[in-house]
Order: structure tokens, then sequence, then C-alpha cells
């Protein structure tokens, strides 16, 4: 693939990470105190494989961003194959985090999202959960159903999220829909721009955290992109 097709215009780029960052603002209130919890979903089938690595690689900001606001709790949801969708334990550390990844594999099956939006709703209803991202680049399930849970986690205060590789323009209109309806976000991002999820996944769980007040601090203290982006951010 060229460079040209692979890469973004900057000035693109820019206004739709700042409005990501605008729909974060506006997602429901985190609690203050305790752990802030996260559910960390991948798409796992056989189109990820290429860029599975390099999300190994990115996670570990996620931990690292929230120390300061009381840390965080990720629990890692992943589908693949022939109706294989699994969940981990709730992790406190990346070193956790990163041994499970590594563990898994890509193979190829179609999505199933629709398991993992149910999972969401039923550990919230056990024990709050503050927001859930999900990382994939193609949608093959009923989109009515899918939008249907998403406004069940926006009810619950449950943010979708969408981080969305390629693209899949079917995928991109569910995601948007299904971020809408939960009061979350969608970004898309492709291979040059991949590294950049670092520090948006950091925001996001930041916020998970320790809610905008957490995110500005951070901003603040991260500096570059991070801090031109959340100057923006509204309380």
């Amino acid at each position: 693939m060229s460079d040209k097709k692979n890469r973004l215009p900057t000035e693109a780029r820019s206004a739709e990470v700042d409005r990501f960052l605008e729909k974060l603002s506006k997602a429901p209130p985190v609690s203050a105190g305790g752990r802030g919890r996260l559910i960390f979903a991948l798409d796992a089938t056989a189109s990820r494989e290429p860029t599975w690595d390099r999300a190994c690689r990115i996670q570990g900001e996620m931990f690292e961003a929230t120390a300061a606001f009381g840390g965080l709790e990720i629990q890692l949801v992943f589908y693949r194959g022939f109706s294989e969708c699994k969940s981990s334990r709730w992790m406190t550390t990346a070193a956790e985090l990163h041994r499970i990844m590594r563990s898994v594999f890509c193979v190829g099956g179609e999505t199933q999202i629709e398991r993992v939006l149910s999972h969401a709703i039923r550990e919230t209803r056990t024990r709050r959960v503050n927001a859930l991202v999900f990382v994939g680049d193609a949608m093959e399930e009923k989109v009515d159903r899918l939008c249907r849970l998403a406004g069940e986690l926006g009810l619950l205060g449950v943010p979708i999220f969408l981080f969305h590789e390629g693209g899949d323009r079917t995928a991109a209109a569910a995601f948007k829909q299904m971020a809408g309806l939960s009061r979350g976000a969608y970004l898309s991002f492709d291979l040059a721009s991949a590294d950049r999820l670092k520090e948006l996944l950091g925001a996001v769980a930041v916020y998970a955290a320790g809610g905008y007040r957490a995110l500005t601090a951070y901003g603040e203290k991260k500096g570059g992109e991070i801090l031109r982006l959340t100057a923006q951010l509204r309380e």
C-alpha cells in the first residue's frame, strides 16, 4: 500500500480526533472513589492479525495513564473463530493484560459484537463499568439489535468508545450509531495512524478512572497532542 493511500491528511485527522474528545466530554459522569472499570473488547478474527501485535504493544498506556487518578481495572473480551467469545478476569496491571493478549492469536470467523455488548450489560449490572472500548474492522450482524444493546448501555451509563480499523462503510455506519446511542464516541484509524491509539486509549482510560477533571490533569501532564485536544473539553 502506498504512503499516500495509507496516510490521512493531518487536518482531517486532527478534526476527527477533536470530535472524538468532544463527544468524550459529553459522556456520562464517572463517580469518584475506587478504581475505574473498563472493558477492553477486541475483534480477533483473521482480518485483524496484521495489527494485533501492535495492539499488544500499546495497551499498557491505559494503566500508566490512570496511576495518579486511583488506578484502573480492565477486563479483556475478544471473539474469533466459530462462536468463540471469551472474557478474562479483571486485571489491575499492564503486565497481566499483556500476558493474556500475547497468548491470543487471530482466527477467521464472523463478528460477534452482540455478545460483547450483552456481556458488558451483564457485567455493569453486577458492578458498575465506567466504559467499554471496542477495536474492530467489520460488522456482520443485525445492526438494529446492536443499536438496541448500545442504547441499553447508554441508559446504564456505559459509553462505548469504538475504534474502527480500516474503511468498511457498513461497519462505520453501524459503529457511529452505536457510539451515539451509548453516549460514547467513534474514531477511525489505519495502519499509518494506529500508534496514535496509544494516547487516545490512555485518554479514555483516564476518563474511566476519574472523569473529566482527571482527563484534564492528564492532558496537562502529558502535553503534546493530548494537551492541545483536551484544552477544548468542558466539564
